[in-house]
């Protein structure tokens, strides 16, 4: 329904108005923030406020609530002016902006209630916010609207078109982006300035419905959200001109204002009418359905046989289709590559929890990062090479405190004749720098299938790494692995040192050391399949009873295996001595073994090495 009261224009306006003011004091308060990038979206966000967002303060995890994602999180001063003009925060909190201790931080994380993910790294909002719509329309079938609010530089990444491209695919008519067009990015104009179409012309092409507005008028962005709210099968972007720090002459649709604040804060506020305390009476959302149990049962694992040929990708799909089958919050998200991971086996088992993203990492990410925000347990599956392309969404998940599982495939050199490009030589690195990561390299099918179902139960960042190449199986189907431990797969009274494998140099190290057994030199063996967090305790040990150490990495030396033991003895720890084995040439095309070979990374080499160290 349309405007009809003027007196309704003149209060939003008036609020509008607040919404600047806030922005201009908190930013003043705090010595530092964005209040000119807020003052340009703040028509935008009193109308959406006001008139469209359905949300309970009160329960911001009621199922039915709509979903804000401020994607252009500097403009962190106009969604903390929301919230005191919502009643959520009070006028005393909102002038702790950016102080020690203040949950209004520069840019929003969710240690605020209502905020479900961190931004402020350019171009997330839209593929989270794809996410969340995917899963009220596809998952939980739940009417409430995702609402998202970007700035005109952030439309040069490109996450926002993986996205684009992505939502449009999926017809998700539930999903509003609103571009705040005020033509000036950090260090001048942005690409398009004030030129509408060319962003309209650039959306409608990947599907969209697009509405092209003054974003400071408060009839035309009304009718823009309505238009939004009626459309279907389309997600709608409100593409709307607006001016940096608009209402304060000293800095509208000026150069250099970006992220500071105003000159002269106490003649702005003069300017902009003053200090308000206009409250808003925000929609409470309609009940919504409640989502159906999913399965339950017993968690039945595949079993495998000693001595077998498996392949940990294949280990791996299969647990995952079993876990599955009792938790009906699994979803399985693929980058084109599920016949390689081996996730078609849970897209085929249950393809109404499989959501294809295609070869667009950042989206594949993203979407994850999304859903499990609804409550849902994702693993978003490619190969570990390809994940680099999406590491800041990574580590901006881990800054939300996301739960979010990641499995990479065709880890290493052992993928053979591929060559390097499809090699996965950093990942163990990337993965472990992310804070609060837990990083799993499993070496058989039993131990992938059990920490399938670990990190499924666990919280933060988690990483599996499979290899492509089948690996026998030396475990029995009853053997536990939790996460922070390692198994001793061989030991003895008489150990000259401690070989360390993960993943395929676990069987690398026991052909060594059956080498070395045939010459008379007994060595210990540790499968140290959690690589974050490592076994200290185990590694402690093998240190005190062996005297060194030999670590072997189908990885680069940087950040992997080696690392993580060499930082088990921190903190004034005695380091034993420690010889790192890793991939340090560049390979080329060869089968698995000639890589293992030319890498250094083979049972003879390890065994060479052992020796030497042994004199």
């Amino acid at each position: 329904m349309s405007i009809a009261d003027p007196a309704d224009i003149i209060e939003l306006t008036e609020l509008a108005q607040q919404l600047r003011v806030d922005a201009v004091r908190a930013a003043d308060a705090a010595g530092s923030g964005h209040p000119t990038s807020s003052m340009s979206a703040a028509d935008l966000a009193a109308v959406l406020l006001s008139r469209h967002l359905h949300y309970d303060f009160e329960h911001p995890a009621h199922p039915g609530n709509d979903h804000f994602v401020l994607s252009k999180g500097h403009a962190s001063p106009l969604l903390y002016a929301m919230y005191r003009a919502a009643g959520a925060v009070d006028d005393e909190e909102l002038l702790t902006f950016r102080r020690k201790g203040s949950r209004l931080e520069g840019h929003p994380t969710p240690r605020i209630p209502w905020v479900d993910v961190a931004t402020g790294s350019l171009g997330q909002g839209l593929p989270v916010g794809v996410g969340m719509a995917l899963s009220g329309k596809r998952l939980d079938r739940v009417p409430f609207r995702v609402w998202v609010l970007c700035g005109d530089s952030e439309m040069a990444e490109g996450s926002v078109w993986e996205a684009a491209e992505h939502a449009a695919y999926e017809h998700l008519d539930n999903l509003t982006l609103i571009v705040d067009v005020n033509r000036l990015g950090q260090r001048g104009p942005t690409r398009h300035q004030h030129d509408l179409e060319a962003y309209g012309r650039r959306l409608r092409a990947f599907g969209w419905h697009t509405v092209e507005i003054d974003g400071h008028d408060i009839e035309a962005i009304d009718a823009a959200c309505a238009e939004a709210r009626s459309t279907t099968r389309q997600p709608t972007a409100i593409i709307a001109r607006t001016l940096k720090g608009r209402g304060v002459a000293a800095v509208e649709d000026r150069e250099g204002m970006h992220g500071k604040p105003l000159p002269d804060a106490a003649a702005a506020i003069e300017e902009l009418g003053g200090l308000r305390f206009v409250r808003v009476d925000v929609a409470k959302p309609a009940a919504a359905p409640v989502r159906p149990p999913g399965p339950a049962g017993q968690l039945v694992l595949p079993r495998y046989e000693l001595g077998d040929e498996i392949a940990t990708r294949d280990a791996f799909g299969q647990a995952l289709a079993a876990l599955g089958d009792v938790d009906g919050g699994v979803v399985a998200l693929d980058g084109e590559v599920g016949d390689s991971t081996r996730l078609e086996y849970f897209a085929k088992e249950y393809p109404e929890r499989y959501v294809e993203c295609y070869i667009a990492e950042q989206q594949l990410i993203a979407a994850a990062v999304g859903m499990q925000v609804l409550g849902h347990t994702p693993f978003a599956c490619t190969f570990a090479a390809f994940l680099t392309r999406a590491h800041d969404f990574v580590r901006m998940a881990a800054i939300s405190g996301a739960d979010l599982n990641v499995v990479g495939s065709h880890a290493g050199v052992a993928i053979g004749q591929d060559g390097p490009s499809q090699m996965g030589l950093e990942d163990l690195a990337m993965f472990r720098s992310v804070h609060g990561s837990t990083v799993l390299h499993p070496c058989d099918a039993p131990q992938t299938a059990r920490l399938v179902a670990e990190m499924a139960g666990a919280q933060g960042i988690r990483y599996l790494r499979t290899n492509r190449g089948e690996t026998p199986v030396i475990y029995g189907p009853d053997e536990e692995f939790r996460i922070g431990g390692s198994k001793v797969l061989r030991s003895g009274n008489d150990d000259a040192l401690t070989l360390i494998g993960a993943g395929h140099t676990v069987h690398t190290c026991l052909h060594a050391a059956e080498l070395l057994a045939a010459e008379g030199i007994a060595v210990r063996v540790i499968d140290l399949y959690s690589v974050k967090p490592v076994d200290a305790v185990a590694l402690w040990r093998a240190a005190e009873e062996t005297g060194a150490l030999v670590t072997v990495e189908d990885h680069h030396p940087e950040g992997g295996l080696g690392d993580a033991v060499a930082e088990a003895f921190g903190d004034g720890r005695p380091s034993p001595r420690l010889m790192r084995m890793a991939v340090t040439n560049m390979p080329g095309s060869a089968a698995p073994d000639e890589q293992f070979a030319a890498a250094g990374i083979d049972a003879e080499s390890v065994a060479a090495v052992a020796r030497e160290m042994c004199g």
